[in-house]
């Protein structure tokens, strides 16, 4: 088999050195590092090694674009992909270019990085990533050539008319990078979001599908929304299921690559706020369905949301371990989504191995809507986030904001949710706790085998929605001054207006399922002294080390922080030049120095001026 070094013309790496292969670092997305340079007692020494621009100096057209992209490092080569439609290969030591890769027609890579496949005995390894328009492309991971033999000059169209039921002009990308298992690349979808999305309730198919890494050829497609006599066509009532758009992985797939089992975390089918035209638990939607990773074949489910009509997805990336538990190693998977709920699964059967109870929910007021009666909860893992919020849950750290938050509430005639899954009101604004923006987003956790703790961020955001008649008085959006990213907050001053913590790092014991701590993540500087420490939204998520400490960057006050792994204190803070809405890695060179790297933008969902282009990367003096 060739190796990278070997097709690079490199010595072997020493043994120290550590890379980043994958986007979860190992296929089933630990994103633990058995690196132990640096530790809790000299983190406080890490200093800038080099900085990398992904704008290049000659781009001399528009303005700074927002990046959550998470770069990869195989033996002494970064692979970063730039939002300037550029992949570009780095010496991870230096940052210094070995090649670029511009990506033609201005179209731009997948948000949140590149992925890598080794090769085999006749192929050598690439670099592959999906596109904005729908492409699939394939990169000599040496040169940065288009690999021949690979779809048509190293891309796969993938607005197939399979998939492309309206249309193939409708938007069809790859918000975020496939995983590859073996010789397959598996891709998710981003068939846009709707009505007021890009497609409506109709549109794109959400499948996953797998290529030859070879040559691009399809190998096999998972039906997101199930046909008839497929498994779980009858939680779609009527025609409902028929080209319903939605139903997608925009977020991060794993795999278990002993058992050749992939785990696909779908979100929920279109119209993401209103359920009225499809009855039913809308199966695979927000779930997270196990597969034959060699021919898509179903394996087994877990739906997070039924009948989800509050965007919850369920797009982090489900994290591999194993759980000790009443003697027995069994093992597991670990799902967090938007909800701030967090669920432990035998990663084989799907069967529970901390219980899960259905409770009942409120019912929908909204003509038409049939919501869910009950929900899964764990009775063991207390809510990660904040589900619920009542007037005595208000802000009142400062007379001005307490005031604030006061009349936008009574000003607006806002319904304050005290009840998770409280469905969105008809013409009255519901304040949902969490919001559309999680709970738990696209970043997911961590996880540190050493001592049993999963570790993620977790936002208290709740979010304004209303829902009115559409114009043609079929159904119903979310409309309003309050509608889209909105948040419930003041957008001025970026004051949110339930009380504090609004964001915070959480560890939860894995064979326990208690959470084990938690620490606030995040300050806002605009407060007076004392009043700071309020947490802060984050994107991204945490990494973990061997030498007993998690990274994490994501929130928008712009820090980058290390925590001791064990307590949850927070060691070592420095400031960013932008919000980071990306994950670090950390990796070592050939020498067995030790780097952390984190790419910071601003921009995206947090709402955070777009003030970088910068890939930042940290070691030890």
């Amino acid at each position: 088999m060739l190796t990278l070094s070997l097709a690079l013309g490199l010595s072997a790496p020493a043994a120290a050195q550590e890379g980043w292969p994958t986007i979860g670092r190992d296929a089933g997305g630990q994103r633990f590092s058995p690196l132990a340079q640096i530790t809790p007692s000299n983190v406080d020494q890490l200093r800038v090694a080099w900085t990398y621009h992904l704008r290049p100096a000659n781009d001399a057209g528009g303005g700074l674009l927002p990046s959550q992209t998470i770069p990869l490092v195989i033996g002494d080569t970064m692979f970063v992909a730039s939002p300037y439609s550029r992949i570009v290969a780095l010496d991870s030591s230096t940052g210094a270019e070995k090649w670029v890769f511009q990506i033609p027609d201005d179209d731009r890579p997948s948000l949140r990085g590149v992925e890598y496949w080794p090769g085999d005995a006749t192929h050598g390894p690439t670099i592959v990533f999906g596109s904005r328009m729908g492409r699939l492309y394939s990169i000599d991971a040496a040169t940065g050539r288009p690999t021949a033999g690979f779809g048509v000059n190293g891309v796969v169209d993938l607005k197939t008319p399979e998939v492309m039921h309206t249309g193939v002009d409708k938007s069809y990308i790859l918000p975020s990078p496939p995983i590859v298992f073996e010789n397959l690349i598996i891709t998710g979808a981003g068939p846009g979001e709707g009505p007021g999305g890009t497609n409506g309730d109709v549109g794109p198919a959400g499948d996953t599908r797998a290529w030859d890494a070879r040559t691009g050829a399809l190998v096999w497609t998972f039906h997101s929304v199930p046909r008839p006599g497929e498994f779980g066509h009858d939680t779609w009532e009527g025609d409902s299921w028929r080209h319903r758009s939605g139903v997608n992985v925009w977020g991060q797939m794993t795999v278990d690559t002993e058992r050749g089992i992939v785990y696909m975390p779908f979100g929920t089918a279109n119209n993401d706020r209103y359920g009225g035209d499809r009855p039913g638990d809308n199966l695979f939607g927000s779930s997270i369905v196990a597969a034959n990773a060699r021919t898509g074949e179903y394996i087994w489910h877990f739906q997070v949301v039924r009948h989800d009509i509050w965007d919850y997805d369920t797009q982090a990336p489900p994290t591999l371990f194993d759980v000790v538990k009443d003697g027995q190693t069994i093992p597991a998977v670990g799902i967090v989504n938007k909800t701030g709920l967090m669920f432990f699964l035998n990663r084989v059967t799907g069967e529970p191995i901390h219980p899960i109870e259905y409770r009942a929910v409120p019912p929908s007021e909204v003509p038409g809507e049939q919501a869910a009666p009950t929900q899964p909860f764990p009775v063991i893992t207390e809510p990660l986030s904040r589900n619920s919020i009542t007037r005595a849950d208000l802000y009142k750290e400062t007379p001005e904001h307490q005031a604030f938050c006061e009349a936008l509430v009574d000003d607006n005639d806002m319904y304050l949710s005290a009840d998770p899954y409280t469905p969105i009101k008809l013409n009255q604004y519901t304040v949902t706790y969490p919001g559309t923006q999680g709970g738990v987003n696209w970043g997911g956790g961590a996880y540190d085998p050493s001592t049993g703790l999963f570790v993620v961020n977790i936002n208290n955001m709740g979010q304004p929605m209303r829902l009115v008649p559409t114009p043609d008085g079929k159904s119903y959006i979310n409309s309003g001054e309050f509608a889209g990213l909105n948040r419930f907050w003041n957008a001025e001053t970026r004051l949110h207006c339930a009380a504090p913590p609004w964001g915070q790092l959480v560890a939860v014991d894995v064979h326990s399922g208690r959470v084990a701590w938690r620490s606030t993540l995040g300050v806002t500087d605009t407060l007076p002294e004392g009043k700071q420490n309020t947490g802060r939204p984050s994107l991204g998520g945490p990494t973990m080390t061997a030498g007993g400490l998690t990274f994490m960057a994501g929130t928008d006050d712009s820090r980058f922080r290390a925590f001791e792994t064990r307590t949850g204190k927070e060691l070592w803070t420095t400031r960013l030049p932008a919000t980071a809405h990306s994950t670090p890695i950390t990796y070592s060179d050939a020498s067995g120095k030790q780097f952390v790297a984190i790419v910071a933008t601003g921009g995206g969902l947090l709402r955070a001026p777009v003030e970088s282009d910068s890939l930042v990367v940290y070691s030890l003096p």
